[in-house]
Protein backbone atom coordinates (compact mmCIF):
# COMPACT_ATOMS: atom_id res chain seq x y z
CA UNK A 1 0.00 0.00 0.00
CA UNK A 2 1.11 3.55 -1.20
CA UNK A 3 1.98 5.52 1.99
CA UNK A 4 2.94 8.61 0.44
CA UNK A 5 0.66 11.36 1.20
CA UNK A 6 2.89 13.65 2.47
CA UNK A 7 3.35 16.74 -0.20
CA UNK A 8 6.75 16.73 -0.39
CA UNK A 9 6.75 12.42 -0.75
CA UNK A 10 7.79 11.54 -4.70
CA UNK A 11 4.97 10.46 -6.33
CA UNK A 12 4.83 7.03 -7.41
CA UNK A 13 3.67 5.81 -10.94
CA UNK A 14 2.55 2.71 -12.02
CA UNK A 15 2.10 3.05 -16.24
CA UNK A 16 0.20 0.41 -17.87
CA UNK A 17 1.48 0.22 -21.59
CA UNK A 18 5.40 0.31 -22.73
CA UNK A 19 4.36 0.77 -26.16
CA UNK A 20 4.00 4.00 -28.77
CA UNK A 21 2.61 5.89 -25.82
CA UNK A 22 3.69 3.65 -22.79
CA UNK A 23 7.31 5.09 -24.26
CA UNK A 24 6.65 8.34 -25.11
CA UNK A 25 5.12 9.09 -21.53
CA UNK A 26 7.85 7.24 -19.89
CA UNK A 27 10.37 9.22 -21.89
CA UNK A 28 8.47 12.36 -20.52
CA UNK A 29 8.65 11.18 -17.06
CA UNK A 30 12.40 10.92 -17.54
CA UNK A 31 12.74 14.37 -19.29
CA UNK A 32 10.68 16.34 -16.38
CA UNK A 33 13.73 16.25 -14.02
CA UNK A 34 16.47 17.84 -16.39
CA UNK A 35 14.21 20.30 -17.83
CA UNK A 36 11.64 21.11 -15.35
CA UNK A 37 12.90 21.39 -12.29
CA UNK A 38 9.99 22.35 -10.22
CA UNK A 39 8.46 19.87 -11.10
CA UNK A 40 6.89 17.66 -8.37
CA UNK A 41 9.52 14.23 -7.90
CA UNK A 42 8.34 11.38 -9.17
CA UNK A 43 9.32 7.71 -8.57
CA UNK A 44 8.57 5.71 -11.80
CA UNK A 45 7.13 2.63 -9.46
CA UNK A 46 5.96 -0.05 -11.79
CA UNK A 47 4.80 -0.75 -15.37
CA UNK A 48 2.51 -3.15 -16.52
CA UNK A 49 1.53 -5.64 -19.45
CA UNK A 50 1.18 -8.73 -20.54
CA UNK A 51 4.60 -10.66 -21.75
CA UNK A 52 7.09 -10.80 -18.83
CA UNK A 53 9.97 -10.98 -21.57
CA UNK A 54 9.19 -7.78 -23.13
CA UNK A 55 8.00 -5.96 -19.71
CA UNK A 56 11.49 -6.63 -18.14
CA UNK A 57 13.00 -4.92 -21.38
CA UNK A 58 11.07 -2.22 -21.05
CA UNK A 59 11.58 -1.25 -17.10
CA UNK A 60 15.40 -1.38 -17.71
CA UNK A 61 14.94 1.18 -20.38
CA UNK A 62 12.39 3.20 -19.50
CA UNK A 63 13.91 3.33 -15.87
CA UNK A 64 11.02 1.45 -13.79
CA UNK A 65 11.72 -0.03 -10.55
CA UNK A 66 9.52 -3.45 -11.06
CA UNK A 67 7.01 -4.81 -13.56
CA UNK A 68 3.61 -6.11 -13.25
CA UNK A 69 1.04 -8.47 -15.70
CA UNK A 70 -2.03 -7.63 -13.51
CA UNK A 71 -2.96 -3.77 -12.58
CA UNK A 72 -4.76 -5.10 -9.91
CA UNK A 73 -1.86 -6.30 -8.16
CA UNK A 74 -0.41 -2.76 -7.75
CA UNK A 75 -2.87 -0.34 -7.98
CA UNK A 76 -2.72 0.13 -4.25
CA UNK A 77 0.76 0.69 -4.39
CA UNK A 78 0.80 3.68 -6.34
CA UNK A 79 -0.48 7.52 -6.44
CA UNK A 80 -0.78 8.44 -10.38
CA UNK A 81 -1.94 5.21 -12.82
CA UNK A 82 -1.34 6.05 -16.74
CA UNK A 83 -3.44 4.21 -18.16
CA UNK A 84 -1.64 3.89 -21.60
CA UNK A 85 -3.58 0.89 -23.06
CA UNK A 86 -5.63 0.02 -26.12
CA UNK A 87 -8.96 1.99 -25.68
CA UNK A 88 -10.98 -1.00 -24.75
CA UNK A 89 -8.70 -1.04 -21.71
CA UNK A 90 -9.56 2.32 -20.18
CA UNK A 91 -12.70 1.81 -18.22
CA UNK A 92 -12.56 -0.91 -15.92
CA UNK A 93 -8.65 -0.20 -14.73
CA UNK A 94 -9.04 3.60 -15.16
CA UNK A 95 -12.74 3.57 -12.64
CA UNK A 96 -11.08 1.23 -10.25
CA UNK A 97 -8.09 3.61 -9.61
CA UNK A 98 -10.15 6.65 -8.75
CA UNK A 99 -12.21 4.67 -6.65
CA UNK A 100 -9.01 3.66 -5.25
CA UNK A 101 -8.34 7.18 -4.21
CA UNK A 102 -5.88 7.17 -6.77
CA UNK A 103 -4.82 9.81 -9.54
CA UNK A 104 -5.13 8.83 -13.27
CA UNK A 105 -4.04 9.77 -16.62
CA UNK A 106 -5.67 7.96 -19.40
CA UNK A 107 -4.83 7.74 -23.16
CA UNK A 108 -7.17 9.43 -25.80
CA UNK A 109 -10.34 8.63 -26.63
CA UNK A 110 -11.62 8.23 -23.22
CA UNK A 111 -12.97 5.17 -24.10
CA UNK A 112 -14.21 3.32 -27.06
CA UNK A 113 -18.19 3.70 -26.26
CA UNK A 114 -20.23 7.00 -25.09
CA UNK A 115 -21.40 4.98 -22.16
CA UNK A 116 -18.36 3.92 -21.22
CA UNK A 117 -16.69 7.42 -21.56
CA UNK A 118 -19.70 8.59 -19.29
CA UNK A 119 -19.16 6.04 -16.62
CA UNK A 120 -15.62 7.12 -16.25
CA UNK A 121 -16.48 10.56 -16.18
CA UNK A 122 -19.03 9.89 -13.52
CA UNK A 123 -16.42 8.06 -11.73
CA UNK A 124 -14.30 11.14 -12.14
CA UNK A 125 -16.40 13.75 -10.76
CA UNK A 126 -16.99 11.28 -7.54
CA UNK A 127 -13.25 10.65 -6.83
CA UNK A 128 -10.78 12.70 -4.77
CA UNK A 129 -7.88 12.30 -7.41
CA UNK A 130 -7.42 13.96 -10.47
CA UNK A 131 -8.39 12.55 -13.53
CA UNK A 132 -6.95 13.70 -16.79
CA UNK A 133 -7.09 12.85 -20.36
CA UNK A 134 -3.94 12.47 -22.68
CA UNK A 135 -4.92 15.39 -25.55
CA UNK A 136 -1.26 16.05 -26.07
CA UNK A 137 -1.34 18.92 -28.97
CA UNK A 138 -3.02 21.08 -26.21
CA UNK A 139 0.92 21.84 -24.97
CA UNK A 140 2.35 22.83 -28.37
CA UNK A 141 3.89 25.94 -28.08
CA UNK A 142 1.74 27.68 -30.72
CA UNK A 143 -1.24 26.13 -29.75
CA UNK A 144 -0.92 27.74 -26.74
CA UNK A 145 0.07 31.24 -28.92
CA UNK A 146 -2.69 30.99 -30.88
CA UNK A 147 -5.30 30.20 -28.17
CA UNK A 148 -3.80 33.43 -26.39
CA UNK A 149 -4.29 35.65 -29.30
CA UNK A 150 -7.91 34.16 -29.88
CA UNK A 151 -9.18 35.06 -26.37
CA UNK A 152 -7.82 38.62 -26.93
CA UNK A 153 -9.20 39.32 -29.68
CA UNK A 154 -6.82 39.47 -32.25
CA UNK A 155 -9.37 37.59 -34.92
CA UNK A 156 -12.46 38.99 -33.91
CA UNK A 157 -15.92 37.09 -33.98
CA UNK A 158 -14.87 33.52 -34.74
CA UNK A 159 -16.41 32.15 -38.54
CA UNK A 160 -15.06 28.97 -39.73
CA UNK A 161 -13.22 26.74 -37.73
CA UNK A 162 -11.15 23.70 -40.01
CA UNK A 163 -9.43 20.83 -38.84
CA UNK A 164 -7.82 17.65 -40.70
CA UNK A 165 -5.70 14.79 -39.72
CA UNK A 166 -4.07 13.46 -42.46
CA UNK A 167 -2.28 10.04 -42.46
CA UNK A 168 -1.44 6.99 -45.25
CA UNK A 169 -0.23 4.16 -42.96
CA UNK A 170 -3.00 1.53 -44.38
CA UNK A 171 -3.13 2.85 -48.03
CA UNK A 172 -1.76 -0.13 -49.13
CA UNK A 173 -4.44 -2.87 -48.64
CA UNK A 174 -2.17 -5.31 -47.62
CA UNK A 175 -1.25 -3.56 -44.26
CA UNK A 176 -1.41 -5.69 -41.58
CA UNK A 177 -4.76 -6.32 -39.17
CA UNK A 178 -4.55 -4.44 -35.88
CA UNK A 179 -6.56 -4.18 -32.82
CA UNK A 180 -7.01 -0.50 -33.82
CA UNK A 181 -9.55 -1.85 -36.91
CA UNK A 182 -11.68 -3.74 -34.23
CA UNK A 183 -14.82 -1.55 -33.27
CA UNK A 184 -15.10 -3.55 -29.98
CA UNK A 185 -11.59 -2.88 -28.76
CA UNK A 186 -10.70 0.70 -30.43
CA UNK A 187 -14.75 1.89 -30.82
CA UNK A 188 -14.33 3.59 -34.29
CA UNK A 189 -11.04 4.10 -36.55
CA UNK A 190 -9.97 7.47 -37.75
CA UNK A 191 -12.53 9.28 -36.13
CA UNK A 192 -11.60 8.46 -32.49
CA UNK A 193 -7.77 7.75 -33.24
CA UNK A 194 -7.37 10.92 -35.67
CA UNK A 195 -10.79 12.97 -35.35
CA UNK A 196 -10.77 12.98 -31.11
CA UNK A 197 -7.60 15.34 -31.38
CA UNK A 198 -9.03 17.89 -33.52
CA UNK A 199 -12.32 18.03 -32.23
CA UNK A 200 -10.89 18.83 -28.79
CA UNK A 201 -8.35 21.44 -30.28
CA UNK A 202 -10.91 23.13 -32.05
CA UNK A 203 -12.46 23.22 -28.62
CA UNK A 204 -9.70 24.38 -26.55
CA UNK A 205 -8.71 27.27 -28.96
CA UNK A 206 -12.47 28.63 -30.03
CA UNK A 207 -14.51 27.15 -26.84
CA UNK A 208 -14.56 30.23 -24.81
CA UNK A 209 -15.36 32.68 -27.38
CA UNK A 210 -17.35 30.90 -30.08
CA UNK A 211 -18.96 28.51 -27.17
CA UNK A 212 -19.87 24.82 -27.93
CA UNK A 213 -20.41 22.94 -30.90
CA UNK A 214 -24.03 22.46 -31.20
CA UNK A 215 -25.19 20.21 -34.12
CA UNK A 216 -22.70 18.05 -36.52
CA UNK A 217 -23.24 16.34 -40.17
CA UNK A 218 -20.78 13.30 -40.30
CA UNK A 219 -19.57 10.83 -42.98
CA UNK A 220 -17.48 7.37 -42.27
CA UNK A 221 -15.79 5.26 -44.84
CA UNK A 222 -13.72 2.14 -45.01
CA UNK A 223 -11.98 1.49 -47.45
CA UNK A 224 -10.10 -2.07 -47.54
CA UNK A 225 -13.22 -4.43 -45.16
CA UNK A 226 -10.46 -7.17 -44.45
CA UNK A 227 -6.68 -7.25 -43.78
CA UNK A 228 -4.12 -10.14 -43.20
CA UNK A 229 -2.76 -11.38 -40.02
CA UNK A 230 0.46 -10.66 -39.33
CA UNK A 231 1.94 -14.04 -39.11
CA UNK A 232 -0.81 -16.20 -40.18
CA UNK A 233 -2.37 -16.74 -43.77
CA UNK A 234 -5.81 -15.68 -42.52
CA UNK A 235 -7.49 -12.04 -43.09
CA UNK A 236 -9.87 -10.33 -40.09
CA UNK A 237 -12.46 -7.85 -40.97
CA UNK A 238 -12.05 -4.21 -41.14
CA UNK A 239 -14.95 -2.91 -38.58
CA UNK A 240 -13.95 0.56 -38.18
CA UNK A 241 -13.63 3.98 -40.29
CA UNK A 242 -10.52 4.48 -42.94
CA UNK A 243 -11.32 7.75 -42.89
CA UNK A 244 -14.34 10.51 -41.82
CA UNK A 245 -15.65 13.91 -42.58
CA UNK A 246 -17.87 16.02 -40.47
CA UNK A 247 -19.60 19.57 -40.46
CA UNK A 248 -20.50 21.51 -37.28
CA UNK A 249 -22.09 24.31 -36.50
CA UNK A 250 -20.88 26.48 -33.21
CA UNK A 251 -22.91 28.48 -30.61
CA UNK A 252 -22.08 31.78 -32.13
CA UNK A 253 -23.04 30.59 -35.74
CA UNK A 254 -19.82 29.59 -36.59
CA UNK A 255 -19.02 26.55 -38.91
CA UNK A 256 -17.14 23.99 -38.63
CA UNK A 257 -15.44 21.30 -40.94
CA UNK A 258 -13.31 18.43 -39.76
CA UNK A 259 -11.67 14.74 -41.61
CA UNK A 260 -9.34 12.43 -41.22
CA UNK A 261 -7.89 9.12 -43.23
CA UNK A 262 -5.67 6.94 -42.65
CA UNK A 263 -5.67 6.71 -46.41
CA UNK A 264 -4.17 10.45 -47.52
CA UNK A 265 -1.33 8.92 -49.69
CA UNK A 266 1.83 11.48 -48.95
CA UNK A 267 0.67 12.46 -45.49
CA UNK A 268 2.48 10.88 -42.45
CA UNK A 269 1.25 12.65 -39.73
CA UNK A 270 -0.40 15.82 -40.83
CA UNK A 271 -2.73 17.47 -38.17
CA UNK A 272 -4.09 21.25 -39.31
CA UNK A 273 -6.11 24.05 -38.20
CA UNK A 274 -7.60 27.03 -39.51
CA UNK A 275 -9.30 29.64 -37.70
CA UNK A 276 -10.78 32.49 -39.21
CA UNK A 277 -12.25 35.52 -38.08
CA UNK A 278 -13.73 38.90 -38.52
CA UNK A 279 -10.77 40.41 -37.89
CA UNK A 280 -8.15 37.99 -39.25
CA UNK A 281 -7.24 34.17 -39.11
CA UNK A 282 -4.26 32.10 -38.05
CA UNK A 283 -3.29 27.82 -39.29
CA UNK A 284 -1.12 25.66 -37.93
CA UNK A 285 0.27 22.48 -38.67
CA UNK A 286 1.76 19.76 -36.38
CA UNK A 287 3.96 19.36 -39.63
CA UNK A 288 5.54 22.67 -38.62
CA UNK A 289 4.96 22.62 -34.93
CA UNK A 290 7.06 25.57 -34.30
CA UNK A 291 5.16 28.25 -36.31
CA UNK A 292 1.85 29.72 -36.69
CA UNK A 293 0.44 31.39 -39.80
CA UNK A 294 -1.00 34.59 -38.66
CA UNK A 295 -2.59 37.19 -40.56
CA UNK A 296 -4.12 40.07 -38.60
CA UNK A 297 -5.38 43.81 -38.56
CA UNK A 298 -5.05 45.71 -41.97
CA UNK A 299 -1.50 42.88 -43.00
CA UNK A 300 -2.34 41.59 -46.89
CA UNK A 301 -1.54 38.05 -46.15
CA UNK A 302 -0.07 36.19 -43.26
CA UNK A 303 2.84 36.00 -41.42
CA UNK A 304 4.90 32.94 -40.33
CA UNK A 305 5.53 33.55 -36.69
CA UNK A 306 8.22 31.18 -35.24
CA UNK A 307 7.21 30.46 -31.95
CA UNK A 308 10.37 29.92 -30.07
CA UNK A 309 10.94 33.05 -27.97
CA UNK A 310 11.98 32.46 -24.26
CA UNK A 311 8.66 34.30 -23.64
CA UNK A 312 6.54 31.68 -25.66
CA UNK A 313 4.73 29.00 -23.87
CA UNK A 314 7.01 26.24 -22.49
CA UNK A 315 10.15 27.42 -24.72
CA UNK A 316 12.04 29.00 -21.74
CA UNK A 317 12.67 25.43 -20.12
CA UNK A 318 14.35 24.29 -23.27
CA UNK A 319 16.87 25.38 -25.80
CA UNK A 320 18.00 29.49 -26.63
CA UNK A 321 15.43 31.40 -28.94
CA UNK A 322 15.29 30.23 -31.91
CA UNK A 323 16.29 26.36 -31.28
CA UNK A 324 13.24 24.20 -32.47
CA UNK A 325 11.24 21.59 -30.26
CA UNK A 326 9.36 18.58 -31.10
CA UNK A 327 6.77 16.06 -31.25
CA UNK A 328 7.64 14.64 -28.28
CA UNK A 329 8.30 17.56 -25.85
CA UNK A 330 4.02 18.00 -26.23
CA UNK A 331 4.05 14.89 -23.82
CA UNK A 332 7.02 16.53 -21.39
CA UNK A 333 4.63 19.79 -21.00
CA UNK A 334 1.23 17.77 -20.88
CA UNK A 335 2.86 15.66 -17.79
CA UNK A 336 4.41 18.60 -16.30
CA UNK A 337 1.04 20.23 -16.21
CA UNK A 338 -1.02 16.95 -15.09
CA UNK A 339 1.79 15.81 -12.30
CA UNK A 340 1.75 19.83 -11.52
CA UNK A 341 -1.99 19.69 -10.81
CA UNK A 342 -1.84 16.45 -8.98
CA UNK A 343 0.48 17.42 -5.82
CA UNK A 344 -1.43 20.84 -5.63
CA UNK A 345 -4.27 18.46 -5.22
CA UNK A 346 -2.22 16.32 -2.51
CA UNK A 347 -1.31 19.36 -0.87
CA UNK A 348 -4.69 20.98 -0.82
CA UNK A 349 -5.88 17.29 0.58
CA UNK A 350 -3.53 18.06 3.55
CA UNK A 351 -4.76 21.34 4.50
CA UNK A 352 -8.69 19.84 4.18
CA UNK A 353 -7.77 17.70 6.72
CA UNK A 354 -7.12 20.82 8.71
CA UNK A 355 -10.12 22.79 8.15
CA UNK A 356 -9.51 24.28 4.30
CA UNK A 357 -12.06 23.49 2.26
CA UNK A 358 -10.70 23.80 -1.17
CA UNK A 359 -10.23 20.19 -3.65
CA UNK A 360 -6.84 22.00 -5.23
CA UNK A 361 -5.23 21.13 -8.26
CA UNK A 362 -7.23 20.96 -11.28
CA UNK A 363 -6.13 19.82 -15.32
CA UNK A 364 -7.65 20.29 -18.61
CA UNK A 365 -8.24 18.57 -20.52
CA UNK A 366 -10.00 17.00 -17.77
CA UNK A 367 -12.27 13.06 -18.10
CA UNK A 368 -15.16 15.70 -18.00
CA UNK A 369 -13.07 17.66 -20.99
CA UNK A 370 -12.62 13.95 -23.00
CA UNK A 371 -16.28 12.83 -22.32
CA UNK A 372 -17.39 15.81 -23.93
CA UNK A 373 -15.29 15.37 -27.26
CA UNK A 374 -16.96 12.15 -27.31
CA UNK A 375 -20.08 12.89 -27.18
CA UNK A 376 -20.01 14.66 -30.53
CA UNK A 377 -17.47 11.88 -31.75
CA UNK A 378 -20.75 9.58 -31.01
CA UNK A 379 -22.52 12.14 -32.53
CA UNK A 380 -20.61 12.48 -35.97
CA UNK A 381 -21.14 8.10 -35.85
CA UNK A 382 -25.39 8.85 -35.57
CA UNK A 383 -25.01 11.33 -38.45
CA UNK A 384 -23.51 9.05 -40.62
CA UNK A 385 -25.64 6.15 -39.67
CA UNK A 386 -28.84 8.56 -39.76
CA UNK A 387 -28.02 10.13 -42.73
CA UNK A 388 -29.18 13.19 -40.61
CA UNK A 389 -27.55 16.33 -39.01
CA UNK A 390 -27.39 15.26 -35.02
CA UNK A 391 -27.98 18.03 -32.19
CA UNK A 392 -26.51 17.67 -29.35
CA UNK A 393 -27.66 17.86 -25.68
Amino acid sequence: MSDSNSPSEPLKVGVLGYRFMGKAHSNALARLPMFFPEAPDVERTVIIGRDEDALADAAERFGFESTATDWRDVIDDVDVFYNLGPNHLHAEPSIAALEAGKHVFCEKPLAPTLDEAEAMRDAARDADGVAGCAFNYRFVPAIQYAKGLIEDGELGEIHHVRGRYLQDWLVDPEAPWAWRMDKDLAGSGALGDLGAHTVDLARFLVGEVAGDIERVSGHLQTFVDERPVPDTDEYKPVTVDDAYTAQAEFENGAVGSFEASRFANGHKNDHTIEIHGSEGSLKFSLERLNELEVKTGDSRGYETVLVTDESDPYVDHWWPPGHVIGWEHTFVHENYEFLTAVAERRSAGSRTQSGDSNKGGEFHPSFEDAYEVQEILDAIERSDASGEWVTLE
